[in-house]
């Protein structure tokens, strides 16, 4: 009979499926980072460890990986995925929410952590594209880690919680046209870096444009019509399609799988599909992204350790060093506390992810030598393994600075007149807070606002205005401004999650207290109204209304027939979400 070859990678798939059966629920239970926990195993299960006891025991090679080529095949598409969810969530619209945040902050920090580690790896021998190279790798910090550890402290909402986020999205935008550069830079080629530059920026601005122009008169449709029929598994196929055929559009391209993924992710966000597009692939990109990590454990090497313990020790401390005090400042120029800053510098001191990527490429084409790719995936790997301790000492850290610190920029115990109660809570004190306040004054109606920027919140205190610092969606600090007795809460945040946040801790807090939101555009109203907003008022809407009453004014249209109108347009427009 005709031997039939077995499916392939069919071992590995087995093993890591039996290994995720058990190690999900265990590190859920114990919460224990899972990033850091499929790091260990793979550590311990690789070739360079247990691995090595198959030649001696036989048996040792069912419980252990042996050929990693094989699972880092499958974990690729984890990376791949990776960048899908990305791009998901990276909409145009919450990059512009955030735009100073992400492009001043983000750019800033990737920028100055480049500049200090490449000069640093330019003065021990390396050449000024592999020290370019190094540099940019290692100022990416581990969105998975420090995300995942930012919602088990609940802290997303925090202003540290909002800059960090800003930051890594910032660097996950960094990564597509950094995986370009590396694989330009890796071709022989007798044209110098400008000239390399130059044709990865118009190469992936071609594949850009095509692929975003084309996706968007095609994707939409094509999911309203299956949609429509209500047929999940094709719309799970869908998914996988758009997903997957645009990466490999890119890759045919000459581009990498990541950059195509990262497209398909951004394109799929301007789509009303985008939240179920996530619970379709969630699933999927967790076994995926668990297979990466652990591969990447899997070629962590103990032996290389023992080889070098002095150097790669200095190296894991001094990078962790170095991004924890550029990062610092960074935070602290954006308005953060120094406790809180030198907190986010020691959370995001670690390398990243996607340094396993990048660096693997690098490697391949030749841009990094075998003895350095692996000398920097170990100091990657540590790093990562030592961020919970770090993120630990950045809490005490913190605390003790902000304690130490004086001045009203901290977040500490809001002094407000016992049994103040009537009075108007303001969350967010820029342009729109701020005028409300001088109506307010001007009318003697009592207020108290809080304002997450920390020296906005220090100049107006000095300037005798009831202004505290901190996040106006900690239920503890509603409850210092005397939010319950309040007669109303104002929300004017310029940012739609922060303003989402706010409602509904105010919400959940206080049933029936009303609360009268800003927001960005009739969309965010619809959102805002189904967290509990009492009345929303859109930025671009009541700009259109205000112009539409000019217009019919002109016309000689009755005043109560414009009133009307425009009262029924802006609550059709409010309470319907457009489609």
């Amino acid at each position: 009979m005709e031997h039939t070859p077995s499916l392939p990678f069919l071992a590995e798939a087995l093993l890591f499926l039996t290994l995720a059966g058990l190690l999900i629920p265990l590190l859920q239970r114990f919460r224990i980072n899972q990033v850091l926990g499929f790091l260990a195993v793979g550590l311990a299960l690789g070739p360079h460890a247990l691995g090595r006891l198959s030649a001696h025991w036989p048996w040792v090679r069912y419980v252990t990986f042996n050929d990693v080529g094989n699972a880092q095949a499958l974990g690729e598409l984890g990376v791949v995925f990776l960048m899908f969810l990305v791009g998901l969530e990276l909409s145009p619209e919450r990059l512009w929410a955030m735009r100073r945040s992400v492009f001043l902050g983000g750019s800033a920090q990737i920028g100055l952590c480049a500049i200090a580690i490449g000069l640093l790896a330019w003065a021990f021998g390396n050449a000024p594209s592999t020290a370019l190279v190094l540099g940019l790798v290692l100022s990416l910090s581990s969105t998975a880690v420090v995300l995942q550890m930012l919602a088990q402290r609940r802290a997303m909402t925090t202003p540290l919680g909002q800059a960090a986020f800003a930051i890594l999205m910032m660097q996950d935008l960094a990564v597509v046209p950094l995986l370009v550069l590396v694989g330009l830079l890796g071709q022989p080629t007798a044209e110098g870096v400008a000239s390399v530059l130059g044709i990865a920026a118009l190469k992936s601005v071609a594949a850009i444009v095509i692929i975003y122009l084309l996706g968007r008169r095609v994707i939409g449709p094509v999911f309203r019509f299956f949609a429509d029929r209500r047929q999940p598994e094709v719309f799970m196929a869908l998914t996988l399609l758009v997903s997957l055929g645009i990466a490999g559009l890119t890759a045919a391209a000459g581009l990498s799988l990541a950059l195509g993924a990262f497209l398909a992710g951004l394109l799929m966000a301007e789509t009303e599909y985008r939240h179920e597009v996530e619970v379709t692939i969630e699933p999927f990109k967790g076994l995926l992204m668990g297979l990466f990590f652990m591969s990447v454990g899997m070629g962590i090497d103990p032996v290389e350790v023992g080889r070098y313990p002095g150097w790669i020790a200095a190296s894991v401390f001094g990078l962790m060093g170095l991004k924890t005090v550029i990062t610092a400042g960074v935070l602290r120029s954006a308005g953060l506390s120094w406790g809180r800053s030198a907190e986010g510098g020691l959370l995001l001191s670690q390398g990243g992810e996607f340094a396993f990527v990048i660096v693997g490429v690098a490697a391949a084409s030749g841009l990094l030598s075998g003895e350095i790719a692996q000398f920097m995936l170990l100091v990657v790997g540590l790093s990562l393994l030592l961020t919970p301790l770090a993120a630990r000492l950045g809490q005490q850290l913190g605390r003790r600075l902000d304690a130490g610190a004086a001045g009203p920029a901290t977040e500490a115990e809001p002094v407000v007149a016992a049994g103040l109660s009537g009075h108007i809570v303001i969350a967010g004190f820029g342009r729109v807070g701020q005028l409300l306040a001088e109506v307010l004054d001007r009318q003697g109606v009592t207020y108290v606002a809080v304002e997450h920027e920390a020296r906005v919140a220090a100049a107006l205190r000095k300037a005798g205005k009831p202004v505290f610092y901190g996040n106006a969606s900690r239920a503890e600090l509603l409850a210092k401004l005397h939010t319950g007795q309040a007669a109303a809460l104002l929300v004017t945040m310029d940012q739609p999650a922060s303003a989402m946040h706010a409602v509904r801790s105010a919400r959940g807090a206080y049933p029936h207290l009303p609360i009268y939101v800003r927001s960005r555009d009739e969309r965010h109203a619809h959102d805002l109204r189904e967290a509990g907003a009492t009345g929303v008022v859109p930025e671009t809407l009541e700009a259109a209304l205000q112009l539409t009453a000019f217009a019919l004014q002109a016309v000689k249209v009755p005043d109560y027939d414009i009133t009307a109108m425009l009262d029924a347009q802006r609550d059709a427009r409010t309470r319907q979400r457009s489609a």
